[in-house]
Parts: C-alpha cells; sequence; structure tokens
C-alpha cells in the first residue's frame, strides 16, 4: 500500500506521477525512494505557521494531497507592511530563507486565491489579482487546481472542460440542472465568486526542531553542522516573536534504544547563532554521548531580548557572549560545579553551601546596606590540624603552622550538630580565639573541635 506522495522535478520528467506504487516505482532506472517521516513534516508545517503569523495573525489552513497551504488575512496591513504585492515578495523571500518552495497569490476572494497559488509555477511564484478580474485570472488554470471528485472529473472530461475559464462559461442552470448545487458552487470557484466563512487557527508556538540522520554519526564536527542548521531555524522563528533563546535542550537518539541530553543555559537570553553553537560544542565534548547518534531533537525555551541603555560617559560592557564562553570552558577544566556563585544551604553545618550557575535576577529595589566595618574571613579548605593546650577544659595554646601561640582572648564555645540518623553525623565545638606569638604578632582565628573524633583543626583566619 506504499505510494509516491512527493517527487523531485527530475523524477517527474523520469515519468513518475503521484499515486505510484512501489513496484512501478522499481521500474525507474536511477530513482531512490524515500521514507516518508511523519515528523519532519510536522515539524515543517510548525515553522510555515510560524512564518505565516509573522504576517497577519488571522490564517486559515487548506493543506492536501502533499501541498502545504494557508490563506492569510492581510486586510489592514497595508500601513504596516505595505502594499500587497510588497508583502507577497516579503513572504516569498522569508519562506526561501527557511528552505521551502512557495506559490503566493493575492486576491480579495478567499477560493481564487487558493486557486491561483496551486496554479503558480517557480518561474512565477507570485501573482496579484485585482478586484473585479477574479474570473479573467482564473480563467487559464486547469482543473487540477480544483478538489474535484472522480465523478466529476471524469464528467468534465467528457463534457471536454478543461480549464476554469471554460468551466466559468457553462450557462448556470443548465449545469444545476445536470450537477445539482455542486455544479453551482464549482462554477463560482472557477469565476472567483463562491463567498467563505473566514475560520482562523491559532499555531501553537513551539521551538523545536528534530532531525533523523541517514547513517550513525560518532564525529563531533558533523553533528554541529547538523545542530546549526537547526539552531538558526529556531532562532529565526523566536526573532519573529520578538523573543530570545533562554536555554537550548540537545537530545541526542543513541543507537541501542538509549538517548543523550544536555541542557544549556547561558546567564542571559540570546539569539547568537555562534555563541550557541560554541556552548553547545563545550558542553558535549565534556559529556559526550556513548554510541553513535541516530537522530538529534532540538528543544529552546524562548526569554526576553536583554536591552542595556549605557550613559553618554559610560564604558562599554563586555558583550555577554564572551562571559558565557569563557565560562564554558572554565567549567570543563575545573568541572561544572566549581563554577559559579555560592548559595547558602538551610543547615547548620560546618561548609553548609553549594555551588549555582550565574543568573542575572530582575531589578529589585535596593536597601539601605549596613555601613559598619565587617571582618573579612579566610576560610581555610581544607582545615588543617593543629596542636592544642587544654585549662578547665578552654583552650590556652596551639601550635600552628609549626609556630607557638598563646591565647590571650578566646570566646566560645559554640556547638553544632545534626544528622545523628546518617553516616555523616557531625557534632562540632567552635571557639573564636586571639592569640600572640612569640615574635609579638597577633593572629585571629576559628578553631574547631570535632567532638566525635576529639579532633582540634584551624578552620578560618580573621583579618
Amino acid at each position: 500500500m506504499v505510494t509516491v506522495c512527493a517527487m523531485t522535478s527530475r523524477a517527474r520528467a523520469l515519468g513518475v506521477i503521484q499515486g505510484m506504487t512501489q513496484v512501478e516505482i522499481e521500474t525507474f532506472p536511477g530513482i531512490t525512494p524515500l521514507h516518508r517521516s511523519l515528523a519532519e513534516e510536522e515539524s515543517a508545517r510548525a515553522v510555515m505557521l510560524e512564518c505565516a503569523g509573522a504576517y497577519s495573525p488571522r490564517i486559515e489552513e487548506q493543506s492536501s494531497n502533499g501541498n502545504y497551504l494557508c490563506v492569510l488575512d492581510i486586510s489592514g496591513t497595508e500601513k504596516l507592511l505595505g502594499p500587497p504585492l510588497d508583502i507577497a515578495r516579503s513572504l516569498l523571500e522569508h519562506t526561501k530563507r527557511l528552505g521551502f518552495s512557495t506559490s503566493i497569490a493575492v486576491s480579495r476572494n478567499f477560493h481564487a486565491s487558493v486557486s491561483m497559488a496551486r496554479g503558480l509555477t517557480s518561474q512565477k511564484p507570485v501573482s496579484i489579482i485585482r478586484i473585479g478580474s477574479e474570473s479573467a485570472a482564473l480563467a487559464p488554470l486547469p482543473l487540477s487546481v480544483l478538489d474535484l471528485g472522480a465523478t466529476h472529473r471524469e464528467t468534465f472530461a467528457l463534457w471536454g472542460i478543461n480549464t476554469l475559464g471554460m468551466l466559468a462559461d457553462l450557462p448556470e442552470k443548465e449545469l444545476v440542472a445536470r450537477m445539482g448545487q455542486e455544479g453551482k458552487r464549482l462554477r463560482q470557484l472557477a469565476r472567483g465568486e463562491l463567498p467563505h466563512l473566514f475560520r482562523p487557527v491559532e499555531a501553537a508556538f513551539a521551538l523545536e526542531e528534530h532531525m533523523e540522520l541517514d547513517t550513525p554519526v560518532e564525529l563531533l564536527d558533523s553533528l554541529l553542522f547538523v545542530l546549526g542548521l537547526m539552531l538558526e531555524q529556531v532562532i529565526l522563528r523566536a526573532v519573529t516573536r520578538i523573543l530570545a533563546l533562554a536555554s537550548v535542550t540537545v537530545t541526542l537518539s543513541l543507537e541501542g534504544g538509549t538517548y543523550h541530553a544536555r541542557t544549556v543555559r547561558p546567564a542571559l537570553p540570546s539569539n547568537d547563532r555562534q555563541m550557541w553553537l560554541k556552548l553547545i560544542h563545550l558542553d558535549i565534548e565534556a559529556h559526550p554521548p556513548h554510541a553513535a547518534v541516530l537522530a538529534l531533537t532540538l528543544m529552546a525555551d524562548p526569554g526576553t531580548t536583554s536591552k542595556v541603555q549605557l550613559g553618554l560617559f559610560s564604558p562599554q560592557l563586555p558583550e555577554p557572549m564572551r562571559l558565557d564562553v569563557t565560562m564554558a570552558r572554565i567549567r570543563a577544566i575545573v568541572g561544572e560545579h566549581s563554577v559559579g556563585r555560592v548559595r547558602l544551604k538551610d543547615t547548620n553545618r560546618s561548609e553548609g553551601f553549594d555551588v549555582e550557575t550565574f543568573r542575572v535576577e530582575g531589578a529589585t529595589p535596593t536597601r539601605n546596606r549596613d555601613q559598619r566595618e565587617r571582618l573579612a574571613v579566610r576560610q581555610l579548605r581544607p582545615a588543617e590540624s593543629i596542636t592544642l593546650t587544654l585549662r578547665n577544659r578552654e583552650p590556652v595554646a596551639f601550635m600552628f603552622r609549626d609556630k607557638h601561640y598563646v591565647i590571650e582572648d578566646a570566646y566560645g564555645p559554640w556547638n553544632s550538630s545534626g544528622e545523628w540518623w546518617n553516616p555523616t553525623l557531625w557534632h562540632d565545638e567552635q571557639w573564636d580565639v586571639v592569640a600572640r606569638r612569640s615574635d609579638g604578632l597577633l593572629l585571629c582565628c576559628c578553631l574547631i573541635h570535632n567532638l566525635s573524633k576529639d579532633h582540634w583543626q584551624m578552620a578560618a583566619l580573621y583579618d
């Protein structure tokens, strides 16, 4: 039951026609049949709807016979987009950039524009039908531009009716007497007079691209070439909505039925294709897939475009792209969880923090900060072991880095403990002390006493 649904111009020149079976195709030399991909067709349909939505919010889809067809209501857009001819040429150029071959017809009548668009060729892809000349413009078109049933095609063939002009010249009463109201409708279609109730569709907005590879791919350069094409399509669709890409998720379908997904999220949304390619390159290079790639899926989350207004004498800020690429290169060297900003955890445990990626937060009202001077703490990671002398359970002296210190003032202890239900039980005692070396040098530091192991450590130094 496999039949031909589309073909190239070379295949058409060899005699291939729509509806041929696979057995008939095998009789043609030099013909390569390609399997139909419904996923790619749906992706192409979404792209075309996004493209049409940039010119009019009212769109009705009329796709049939393997061809995508949609009708745009451009009434009232002349002051914004220009005359109909300029709109048609701009739309044609837009679809060409997306990689589609299209034909565009403009008419006051809905069905006249549909019939004319189906009858146009690549040599003349744009046609403007003037008001009142619909019948004359449609007259040379063949009957194939109409959605005729097999019975009506056979009837018109027996009557010798081959064009819309010949159908429009038939007397209405005699045609209705022989074909009923359907004959009247077809005659109105041929004359460009059939009224239509416009039923616009709302296109779902999704920044997603999917591509299946002909052969398994293992080289990163080949994957980046395909990802570059997919990114170009996604960015173009985001720009039409005055949006930017906030994050990009690449899902690789691997041999063996497994998947490998990676998400790249820069500090600011951007539509810079080179930046996204570089960030994805560094991320996949640091986390390569464990098998050959069979298909790729690229999904992006939209975000608002970043705007920066500088003063007349303000220095120029560095480009966000350079910062994101630099941070990605640093993460590739030191690890993902070692680059970012510190976020405190909800715990009293020492070193209770983790590192999260940089984010640009929204504008918040500034608060009056405390202008009092505060001590700076230099945390020792890891904490260094010390030898300590106690008197009445209080520290009085210690050895630190082969130097002897006598404690003059000691503040504490402050006890903290937790996670008694886990193997990582912690029970610490903290002292803040002021010690003096034999040469008179003062040292302000923080001492930690691990009560579970009875072990003293130097945790931090105060400046």
